[in-house]
């Protein structure tokens, strides 16, 4: 997973050439670049990073706050947290965590992909636990999925 990572915050050249013509744009346009650019490839894929440590996914949150200080011409010691809230921009941790409900919610009202929803399934809707505490909670039936870690 370090290997994605790092090269998904390695080529972000988006942000230098975006830096070069900031003083061009106004705020809005600046943050709909930003977004198209550079906040679409954080996203790509990252319900895979779900469950790292945050010593892993630590390069991702530096690359979302640099493309805040460059939305919010921000110098490069000042805090990034208030431009994060202004301009409604999640934080890596919690975009991961919202994607992964966003697809558990799709596929529970069967608008996500057929392959998504026939993975998670409602432990009530399963003929031999029926009686557990987790059909009564609502609770997903998730199947194991074993995968080797070389390619």
């Amino acid at each position: 997973m370090r290997a994605q990572i790092a090269k998904t915050t390695h080529n972000f050249f988006h942000l230098r050439r975006l830096r070069q013509v900031r003083r061009l744009l106004g705020r809005q346009v600046a943050a709909q670049l930003v977004s198209a650019f550079v906040i679409s490839r954080l996203d790509y894929g990252n319900t895979t990073l779900s469950g790292l440590p945050q010593s892993t996914l630590a390069p991702l949150p530096r690359v979302l706050n640099a493309a805040a200080r460059l939305v919010c011409d921000l110098r490069p010691r000042e805090h990034v947290t208030s431009a994060l809230i202004d301009l409604h921009w999640l934080p890596v941790a919690a975009r991961i965590e919202f994607k992964i409900c966003v697809l558990a919610y799709q596929s529970l009202n069967s608008t996500a992909p057929a392959y998504i929803s026939d993975m998670l399934q409602p432990v009530s809707s399963l003929q031999r636990q029926t009686n557990l505490r987790s059909a009564t909670n609502s609770e997903l039936f998730v199947p194991r999925i074993y995968s080797s870690s070389s390619w």
